[in-house]
């Protein structure tokens, strides 16, 4: 068996499978390793044992490939939705407790060989879009700890980030299932309501409430989709789709509407825009047309949802620990919550009746376009921000979208680039009710590029190259590939037959590694495959300072790219780093 873990989405696990190299029960095995030695990341409240695990696995492989279409996946399970072999508690110790089955959506999953790694971290009782409010701690920002890492479903989107688990179930009642993909570089679907089954989730207000899927890359949230989709005649709110399986794609030509730039809001942040035009540009390359909209009836409508009842209808939730045991809840939470309690009765139908009206003007808006895009956050908060002024700032992070559900949408949250920082940005994609396909669709063309002729395989007009260090994701050199128009492609390993070193300092240069290939022996290394315009490869190449330069690299599937190579003459003061097998691993414990 190879040591070497495949990388942790749909197609790299069915490959590993089918080339018999992998069983479901050897990967599990060794990814419940990884994740014991990557611990205390806060991801997880309660995850199984490396046994529990092995017997689900072995179930699958008892059934076979054939049946499965999720044979062998692994997944992440926010804990307010139940799973029989662990406790839910919605992120309040006191409020745990076992349930008698798995919610439907998480049977649905298991049914089609899907495989549940645990429970997920998350904002108490699903309330907040930060991802900071638990008594369990609360999962580090993949690209940057000292921010937040988005809520409430902070530690699914985080255990897709890290590589942990191929996709994982959120919710999403204001923004929790897309905010923490724009802040972690994922694909976050929030469905429309009633699609997925609400049955065996804790509510937080029940008739807004979704369950949502996040990926790493909007196919395999849609294959998730397909398999989890289908009506619970046990859930009252559940809702057969009015839209067929092979519902028509949105194809050139299409209208996307765009807000007018002073209803925009990016709070301050000088880089979101320029990442914002920049999607804007992809999705007219694809044939879009730009329709500027008015965007205030969804901003008067996303008021509503801590102005309206809405708020009494989160009290309903929780009443009996918020009038019996308040104590127990985290104080943020407690105050937003707590005010539900005294709405009046004839409040609610004052804002049922302005929501209505708002729903009749915003639906004028879809006889122009047949999708309106945004940006899923202006911009992201650090922790010491959001600890400061945990309410308006939330606040913030809700401007586009507290009003989805409330209007009864559907939506995809699309990764967008990043800043100088590192840090990622991302777009929202939203149209009404049963549209999810066509947006999933639309998602998939957007991540194979804008640019007419690029594909998930570049051929001509395009090179592809390996990057090792400081030019991934969220590192300070990634810069340099997404202004050139680069495209992510894949995360894998070298083939393994290189050594892994720290070069010393350069000045002005951040800290990078050097790859060197060995004649015997050698261990595989982290990478990314990116695609690069041909025209713009030279330019990119000249900037790449001595010792380094470009090579082919031998990678683990087989085959070579074009990739950062190391001259051995710098590696006297270098530090061998090959054990860890991964830049990221040594940033981390420097």
């Amino acid at each position: 068996m190879s040591d070497i873990l495949p990388h942790c989405n749909l197609q790299s696990l069915r490959e590993a499978y089918a080339s018999g190299v992998w069983t479901p029960s050897s990967y599990l095995a060794a990814l419940h390793g990884a994740i014991e030695e990557a611990e205390p990341t806060f991801i997880w409240i309660s995850r199984l044992s490396k046994e529990r695990l092995l017997e689900h696995a072995r179930r699958v492989e008892a059934r076979g490939p054939a049946s499965q279409p999720l044979y062998g996946v692994p997944f992440a399970i926010k804990d307010n939705i139940d799973f029989v072999d662990l406790p839910t508690t919605a992120a309040c110790p006191e409020f745990s407790h076992r349930c008698r089955e798995s919610a439907f959506v998480v049977q649905r999953l298991m049914d089609a060989g899907a495989i549940p790694l645990g429970k997920t971290n998350l904002d108490q009782f699903a309330t907040g879009l930060v991802g900071v409010r638990s008594p369990y701690g609360f999962p580090a920002n993949a690209f940057d700890p000292d921010y937040i890492p988005g809520g409430s479903s902070s530690g699914s989107a985080i255990a897709v980030a890290r590589g942990f688990a191929a996709f994982a179930l959120g919710t999403d009642t204001a923004g929790s299932g897309r905010i923490p993909a724009a802040f972690n570089d994922l694909v976050g679907l929030k469905p429309t309501r009633g699609l997925l089954s609400c049955s065996g989730v804790v509510p937080a207000c029940r008739t807004l409430d979704c369950v949502s899927i996040f990926a790493g890359n909007a196919a395999d949230a849609e294959s998730v989709f397909q398999v989890a989709a289908v009506f619970d005649s046990d859930d009252a709110y559940a809702r057969k789709d009015l839209q067929p399986a092979a519902a028509a794609p949105l194809s050139g030509g299409f209208r996307f509407g765009v807000p007018k730039p002073d209803q925009l809001a990016f709070f301050g942040n000088t880089e979101t825009p320029g990442l914002y035009e920049h999607s804007l540009g992809k999705l007219e390359a694809l044939g879009g047309i730009p329709v500027e909209i008015d965007f205030g009836p969804f901003l008067e409508a996303a008021r509503l949802l801590y102005e309206g009842p809405w708020v009494a209808e989160r009290f309903a939730a929780i009443e009996d620990i918020l009038t019996e045991r308040p104590e127990i809840l985290h104080p943020v939470t407690r105050q937003i919550i707590g005010g539900g309690g005294s709405p009046r009765a004839v409040d609610a139908f004052k804002a049922q009746y302005r929501l209505q009206t708002l729903r009749r003007v915003a639906d004028r808006i879809w006889e122009e376009v047949d999708v309106v895009v945004t940006p899923t956050a202006g911009t992201v908060y650090t922790i010491a921000e959001v600890e400061a002024d945990p309410i308006r700032l939330n606040s913030n992070l809700g401007y586009y979208t507290n009003f989805m559900n409330l209007l009864d949408y559907s939506a995809v949250a699309v990764p967008a680039g990043f800043q100088v920082s590192g840090l990622p940005f991302g777009i929202t994609l939203f149209a009404p009710a049963f549209h999810d396909r066509q947006l999933l669709g639309l998602a998939r063309r957007m991540e194979s590029g804008a640019i007419p002729g690029f594909t998930s395989d570049p051929g001509q007009g395009w090179t592809k190259i390996v990057v090792c260090g400081a030019h991934m994701r969220g590192l300070p050199l990634n810069h340099q590939l997404t202004e050139r128009q680069g495209r992510f492609l894949e995360q894998t390993r070298t083939a393994p037959v290189y050594d892994f070193y720290a070069l010393p300092p350069g000045a002005g240069l951040p800290p990078r590694p050097g790859l060197i290939r060995r004649a015997e022996g050698g261990a595989a290394i982290a990478v990314e495959v990116w695609a690069l315009p041909t025209a713009n490869f030279g330019e990119f190449v000249a900037q790449i300072p001595a010792p380094l330069g470009i090579g082919k690299v031998e990678l683990a599937e087989g085959g070579s790219c074009s990739g950062f190579l190391c001259e051995p003459w710098a590696l006297e003061q270098a530090e061998d780093i090959t054990t860890l097998g991964d830049w990221r691993k040594y940033l981390a414990q420097r």
